[in-house]
């Protein structure tokens, strides 16, 4: 029973997220000329990654203060030199010899 319940759930879930993709591109069928409109759908995928992402920054690595200096560094590294896998890594590196300095300074 258990089975049929979460069936009907996937089910329910793909057919919401189905129409919910599908029904604007049938309903409407000419291109949009509004300038803001179309501002807004091309910066809107960014937006709702920033929004989803940023929270997260802060409380991933257990400590602000090693976050903080994550987040630093992936924005200096962005301003520098705007490349996605230099400021992860760059973020990632700078998190985690933030993170190993306070360890050692603790002890």
């Amino acid at each position: 029973m258990d089975l049929v319940y979460m069936l009907c759930g996937i089910a329910a879930v793909s057919g919401t997220t189905y129409l919910i993709r599908c029904l604007p591109i049938v309903v409407i069928r000419r291109r949009f000329k509004n300038r803001f409109f179309l501002s807004l759908l091309r910066y809107l995928p960014f937006g709702v990654l920033a929004a989803m992402i940023f929270p997260a920054v802060f409380t991933c690595c257990g400590s602000v203060l090693v976050s903080v200096i994550g987040c630093a560094a992936a924005l200096l590294i962005a301003f520098i030199r705007p490349n996605l896998l230099l400021v992860a890594f760059g973020a990632v590196g700078a998190a985690w010899l933030a993170d190993f300095i306070i360890r050692i300074l603790s002890n």
